[in-house]
C-alpha cells in the first residue's frame, strides 16, 4: 500500500483537494482510500484485486502528488 498525508490550512482547502483528487481518480479508473480529517487528507493506494501494487498505483500516487504541488503544498522527499 502506498500512504500519504497532506496538509492544508483548514478543512476547506482539504475538501477542494479531495474533489480534485477525486476528478484524477475518475479519469484514472483507479480510487484512493480517503481519510478526511480537518485540515489533513490521508490517500492510500493499492489494487485490491491485484493483491497489492500494481503500476496504476505508482502512476495516480504521481499524478496525485503533481495535484498537491499544484494546491500549493510544498514536494514531499
Amino acid at each position: 500500500m502506498i500512504s500519504r498525508t497532506f496538509q492544508f490550512q483548514d478543512f476547506s482547502g482539504a475538501l477542494k483537494f479531495v474533489n480534485s483528487v477525486a476528478e484524477q481518480a475518475e479519469q484514472a479508473g483507479h480510487h484512493p482510500d480517503i481519510d478526511i480529517r480537518w485540515n489533513k487528507v490521508t490517500l492510500a493506494l493499492t489494487t485490491h484485486d491485484a493483491g497489492g501494487l500494481t503500476n496504476g498505483d505508482f502512476d495516480l500516487a504521481r499524478s496525485l502528488d503533481a495535484l498537491a504541488l499544484k494546491s500549493g503544498l510544498p514536494p514531499k522527499l
